[in-house]
């Protein structure tokens, strides 16, 4: 039998170079170099079977830097792919630069960019959609058999997602609503309008600042632990050991999460909004000698509709928070370096759409007369 990755020379009137021009065949090919005079006349090198870096190195060993040069421009039905790496290996030799590509004009660079980033966004909205639909199904199968319910899972994730964050949510909305009663103050006293403080830190507080402050902080502190959390199994292999075992690690990992932030968020949510009330009740108090008394009867003139207005807001809010940090983590590739880069784009995709999806519902409800 013929072993057609032998290196072989077939010297007719056109000498043909045979078979594997490889590091494999590195000893045999120096022997057949060696023996084999450099030819006068026409040398064939499409018909190598394979060629590297070893290969092409005794061809320019035996044939010259000028006579390779020769056969590369003169035959014009070489592999490009062989072309390129005897071009490349001949300049490394001369010690000469690659060539200078020319730059395309600065309109077609920034076209050529925003074509690149518009794919990646689609493709990403893409498998965000299909996550989304894999997280609903599952979560419509567990729902109706209550013997897969996780309920230690969830309760677990209850407790870091929502008992843990309580204490910094409370503290940042009080501080953000003592400064938008200072800020109140501060603008409405020109005109004589302090009483309208209460009412500015009611509103602002019940339909937004409460519930997207709370899902801004669940966005940084709670999407990075899952995308870490579920990353860090990914990389030590433990979501192929779950499949293996038969277990869904969308059931296992994701629905508890994501039902924890279902209902962890809109709790956070009126935590949030009594915290900037009080904080802004603080502030009434000290600088515009408003009475506690007096400031819970404008907030009780405020309708309710305004608070549910931002409650209804949580769910969704928490919906897409504990997707795209799960998703995120699902993304990881193996690596520590993977860990962190799908982390830090969890938080910034997690706060990112929670303050689109607040943007168009504000619009909706104000076109809604809501």
């Amino acid at each position: 039998m013929i072993n057609e990755t032998a290196p072989a020379i077939d010297s007719g009137a056109v000498t043909r170079l045979l078979g594997a021009w490889t590091l494999a065949q590195h000893h045999q090919l120096k022997r057949l170099v060696a023996d084999t005079p450099v030819p006068e006349g026409q040398v064939c090198l499409k018909d190598i079977a394979s060629l590297d870096t070893a290969g092409a190195t005794l061809l320019v060993q035996w044939l010259g830097i000028e006579r390779l040069e020769a056969i590369i421009s003169s035959e014009t039905d070489l592999q490009p792919e062989r072309r390129a790496l005897l071009e490349t290996l001949l300049r490394a030799i001369r010690r000469e630069p690659p060539p200078v590509q020319p730059q395309p004009p600065a309109l077609v660079q920034a076209l050529t960019l925003l074509g690149q980033h518009s794919e990646q966004l689609a493709r990403h909205l893409w498998q965000l959609s299909g996550f989304v639909g894999l997280v609903l199904q599952s979560l419509l199968g567990v729902l109706v058999r209550p013997s897969r319910w996780r309920v230690t899972a969830l309760v677990n994730q209850i407790h870091q997602t929502g008992l843990n964050a309580v204490p910094i949510v409370a503290l940042l909305t009080f501080l953000v609503g003592a400064v938008v009663a200072f800020l109140g103050a501060t603008v409405l006293g020109e005109f004589g309008a302090e009483i309208y403080t209460v009412n500015l830190v009611a509103y602002s507080f019940l339909r937004e600042f409460g519930v997207i402050l709370a899902s801004i902080l669940l966005a940084g502190r709670t999407a990075s632990a899952f995308t870490a959390q579920i990353g860090s199994m990914k990389a030590n292999e433990e979501l192929d050991a779950l499949r293996t075992l038969g277990l869904n690690p969308i059931e296992l990992l994701v629905i508890p999460r994501v039902l924890a932030l279902l209902i962890t968020l809109p709790l956070l949510t009126f935590v949030a909004v009594m915290s900037g009330l009080f904080g802004g009740a603080l502030v009434s108090l000290v600088a515009l000698d408003i009475p506690l008394g007096q400031y819970l009867g404008i907030l009780a003139d405020v309708p309710l509709k305004h608070y549910l207005v931002g409650l209804a807001k949580a769910p969704v809010f928490a919906f897409v928070v504990a997707v795209i940090g799960c998703m995120e983590g699902f993304k990881v590739s193996g690596s520590a370096e993977s860990v962190g880069r799908h982390t830090t784009s969890s938080v910034v995709q997690s706060i990112f759409m929670v303050i689109l999806l607040d943007a168009v519902a504000a619009m909706f409800f104000m076109e809604m007369g809501w």
